[in-house]
């Protein structure tokens, strides 16, 4: 792999994957949860456009630019209720987070002579450096489009009048 540029392409290739795995969605699949304890579509698109505006560009930028200064505290498991997930328009937060990324690639590509090894101090993990959150980035893209799936999927097996154990073991 080279680092950055297969890592960035990536990321550029995942927003095609999100565009193309939560367009047309039908309403009722929007709010659909697995179990009390999990998310629906809606929230993890609020949570992804979060992360891209408040996490992982911002402190990528900060690291480089300042590397000497702490982050400005984030608090991820508070957004769903501080940023009122549930209340929002899928489709609107879905556009939000599609323009945020293709910002986010712009930036990404723009970057030309990039020391990925500086770091800062995280206050929970210790030093992370610009690589390792530019990497942990599209590892968190990979997380969450095995959750929309396992969502869609869950939806579908819900819906479905078939048995669906011919597809294979989920």
């Amino acid at each position: 792999m080279r680092f950055p540029y297969d890592i960035i392409s990536q990321i550029e290739q995942n927003y095609h994957v999100f565009q193309a795995s939560l367009s047309g969605i039908p309403k009722e699949l929007e709010l659909f949860k697995i179990n009390s304890e999990s998310w629906c579509l809606l929230e993890i698109i609020c949570h992804l456009l979060d992360e891209e505006v408040y996490d992982f560009r911002t402190r990528i930028k900060h690291i480089l630019e300042t590397p000497e200064f702490s982050f400005k505290p984030i608090s991820p498991t508070t957004w769903p209720i501080d940023h009122q997930y549930l209340h929002q328009n899928f489709q609107e937060i879905l556009l939000k987070f599609l323009e945020e990324r293709n910002q986010s690639v712009i930036w990404l590509k723009g970057l030309k002579t990039v020391s990925w090894e500086l770091s800062t101090i995280h206050p929970e993990k210790g030093a992370m450096s610009a690589k390792t959150f530019l990497e942990n980035w599209l590892a968190h893209d990979f997380l969450h489009i095995r959750q929309i799936n396992a969502l869609k999927r869950a939806y579908f097996n819900t819906n479905s009048s078939d048995n669906l154990t011919y597809a294979g073991n989920w």
